[in-house]
């Protein structure tokens, strides 16, 4: 998934940004209001993390201007505003969760993952697809009750195309989710990747899940679409 962190205290949001990289997330950094509207307008994300006190324009300004787009993209305050008044402003002005600083990583983890069950359906952090399974508290995948080690990307790439599954998503649109605005990489990344995740989740297997749809891009499935 690709997170968007604006804090405008540039080492927490660097630690923040490490922690959540090596939890396989594709993140995104800004450090003042101003710079969140612009990047929100253009780019999709899968969360969002919002400090309240920042320059320019305060974390309301931006939420505001996030639902005025008619983007329900799932947004986390983060803040040492701890009042209940401030909790009950911040959740009534369209966040999703309220986290109060200092907080445990941990705990910022478990909100992402809550906050971002809802938009795709879930109830619970555990998603299937015929007998591949991928628990997003553990972030480990199975198959047939095996375990399948995956590098973080992997793991990134696999976990959105579980969550869209039955969606055939276009190479740039898995790009745009999967790597963020610093890659540098080569332009066929995505297809380089696929063909990994290919390789451990259905090499061995009669059924395939992962699916190529000429001219349109990648699906995975139970059934290659029509």
């Amino acid at each position: 998934m690709r997170i968007l962190i604006a804090e405008d205290e540039r080492s927490l949001n660097e630690i923040i940004a490490k922690k959540l990289t090596s939890d396989g997330y594709s993140v995104d950094c800004c450090y003042d209001g101003e710079e969140a509207i612009s990047v929100l307008s253009y780019t999709d994300y899968d969360a969002v993390i919002l400090d309240i006190m920042m320059p320019k324009a305060d974390g309301f300004a931006v939420l505001r201007s996030l639902r005025e787009a008619g983007k329900t993209t799932p947004a986390l305050f983060l803040t040492a505003k701890d009042a209940v008044s401030d909790r009950v402003k911040g959740l009534d002005s369209g966040a999703n969760d309220y986290l109060v600083k200092p907080f445990a990583f941990e705990e910022l983890s478990a909100r992402l993952r809550a906050i971002t069950r809802v938009p795709f359906g879930m109830a619970e952090n555990v998603i299937a697809v015929a007998d591949l399974t991928l628990d997003c508290s553990g972030q480990t995948v199975k198959r047939a009750g095996k375990d399948i080690s995956l590098s973080g990307k992997e793991y990134a790439l696999l976990e959105y195309l579980m969550r869209n599954s039955g969606l055939v998503l276009s190479r740039e649109k898995i790009e745009n989710h999967i790597w963020n605005f610093d890659y540098e990489g080569g332009t066929n990344v995505v297809d380089v990747y696929i063909s990994y995740l290919r390789r451990k989740v259905d090499d061995g297997f009669d059924k395939k899940l992962i699916h190529t749809v000429r001219g349109r891009g990648y699906v995975l499935a139970e059934d290659r679409p029509v």
